[in-house]
Parts: structure tokens; sequence; C-alpha cells
């Protein structure tokens, strides 16, 4: 566990069970997150990327104790929250919070702007009476709203705006660390470049800590410090963001930087671009060794029988594979 890392992640796993019968009996395992361990210092973003279902919601919802973890440790602050339960739980979720994906299904259409902004502070008893509301219209020029929206149900809002919500309601409880849930993955481009700008100036001006779940490598190095590369509940590779983009290590790594659009067309027509064929294993039943091995175009016999460690090989870079 390292001393000035905000949140400690250490061999985290997420096993869902899959039954049958009528007695719904228990048969197999969806390993979603299977040994999973990295830091997040204060201050600072790290971006998780991968292919979908890779594990990386689960991931950040596991740190979150919103999931109840299967093994492992997750530190916030020191405290291991895989231990706590009941009210210590609750107390220390204000200081963690989450923004969905989809701006469209995580806000009840039942409730204004401001009921939604607004619930978290009464949950945990933070303002009354005039207070709150002034709570609420702070919140909303916080992510560049008007107060006057709080009003407004969220029909009566677009995309970004909807999202912009989503942001104020994490922020109401004032958290130290958020994780953001591919937060612009359901946004026109030219939206998601206000919601990553917003994203960086709340982290600047609040002092807060971002887990940046996506897939989109470019929005990723945009914002984050360092990058964690997951595929089929394993962590690939780890290391600062310009290291990882100008020195990717891993196979599935330059796999994925091989796939994101470059604007000159000629440095793009003359780049190398890897192919990855074949489907994503099914998370019930793994394959041997490596993970990544019926898909790697690099992979050697003990690529399938021995599985990599994640280990560091130099500086702050780290890698899960035995050719690196």
């Amino acid at each position: 566990m390292r001393d000035d890392a905000l949140v400690n992640v250490e061999n985290l796993v997420m096993y869902f069970p899959v039954t049958a019968g009528l007695m719904r009996r228990r048969v197999a395992d969806v390993k979603a997150v299977d040994g999973v361990s990295f830091y997040v210092r204060k201050g600072e973003t790290l971006g998780l990327v991968g292919e979908s279902g890779c594990g990386k919601t689960t991931t950040g919802r596991c740190i979150l104790r919103l999931y109840k973890i299967t093994a492992g440790n997750v530190y916030f602050k020191g405290k291991n929250l895989a231990e706590m339960g009941g009210k210590e739980l609750r107390s220390m979720r204000r200081h963690m919070q989450l923004i969905f994906q989809d701006p469209y299904a995580s806000l009840d259409p039942r409730m204004t702007a401001g009921d939604i902004i607004g619930e978290p502070l009464q949950v945990h008893n933070l303002v009354q009476g005039r207070e709150y509301q002034e709570q609420i219209d702070e919140l909303l020029r916080l992510v560049e709203l008007e107060p006057r929206m709080a009003v407004r149900y969220p029909h009566e809002f677009s995309g970004g705006q909807r999202q912009r919500i989503g942001i104020a309601r994490a922020l109401a409880v004032r958290p130290d660390f958020i994780v953001c849930d591919e937060p612009v993955s359901a946004l026109d481009v030219s939206i998601q470049t206000q919601v990553i700008t917003l994203l960086m100036r709340l982290r600047e001006e609040l002092k807060l800590t971002y887990l940046f779940i996506a897939h989109d490598l470019s929005v990723v190095r945009h914002i984050s410090d360092r990058v964690a590369v997951m595929y089929l509940g394993k962590i690939m590779e780890i290391t600062d963001s310009d290291e990882l983009y100008d020195n990717p290590l891993n196979p599935y790594t330059q796999a994925l930087l091989s796939a994101v659009p470059i604007p000159d067309p000629v440095v793009d027509r003359q780049r190398k671009r890897i192919l990855l064929t074949g489907d994503v294993p099914s998370p019930i039943n793994p394959p041997s060794g490596c993970h990544f091995n019926p898909r790697c175009h690099m992979v050697i016999d003990i690529c399938k029988e021995e599985e990599p460690e994640l280990r560091n090989i130099g500086g702050e870079h780290w890698v899960a594979c035995h050719r690196a």
C-alpha cells in the first residue's frame, strides 16, 4: 500500500455467480474482475481503458463498494472499505461519488434538477432551510448552468446539460474522489470536449481525484495523468499517460493504440495497424496463461501456460507480458 495514494486497490476480485435449474444452483462464475491492483494519488486522474466487457465499470463500482467484493482490499484514506458496512460505510461514501455513463437513465424523470442535485445534501443532512437552495444555485453555476433551471425536469434538458446535472449531484457533498464511468461516451463529439474541459477545471478548483473510465483512448490521453489498460478482468499495463502512448509495451495496448485515428492522413496511411483476430473470450471460462494469448500477434508457448505477472520494467511502467 502506497502512503502517498488516496486510493489503494489490492488484489481486487469480483465474481458474479451463474445459476441453473429450479434450485438456482451455482454452476459457474463470471470473473468480471480477477486480481486487480493499482493506486490513485491524491489530485491525479487515473484513466482506466479497455474493450467493452473487460471489467472497467465493475472495478469502479467495487471501489465505491456498490458491490460486495468477492476478495481483495480497497483502501481509501488508509481505511479498508472492504471491511466496512452500515453507518461507517455510509459516512465514507460522502467522500466518494460516481458520475454515470448515461445522462438519460441516471436522472429520475419525476424529480426536478434542483431536487436531483439536492438529494445528497438531504441524505447526509449537510444543509437545511435557506442554505439548501443557496447550495443548489451554487452547484448549478459551478457546472455552468443557470440557477433558474433548477425547476426544470430532466426531459427539458439536452444530453450535455443532463450530464452537467449528474456532475453537480456528484459534487454536492464535496467529495475527494470521483469515479467517472464513461461520462462522455453518450454525448456528441462537440459536447464531449466541453464536458472534459469542465471536469479538468473542477479537478483543479476543487482539488479532486478521478478514476476516469473510458474506451476512447484519445479522450483518456487528454485528461489522464496515468493510464491503466484492462483486458478480461486483468490489468495489462499501467504507466504515465505520455509514456503509454509513446512506448506501449503490451501487445494489447499496442493494438488499441494502432486503432486510434490520427488527424494527419499521410501519417495515418503510413503507420502499421494491428488487427485483433477473434472475439473476446468468455469471462466465465477465460484462457489459461495470459488471457490475451488467443488474440495476440506475439504469442509464444509460455503465454499459453503461465499467467504473466504485472511487473515494473523501469520507473513507473508496469506491464503484464512475458515478452515485455
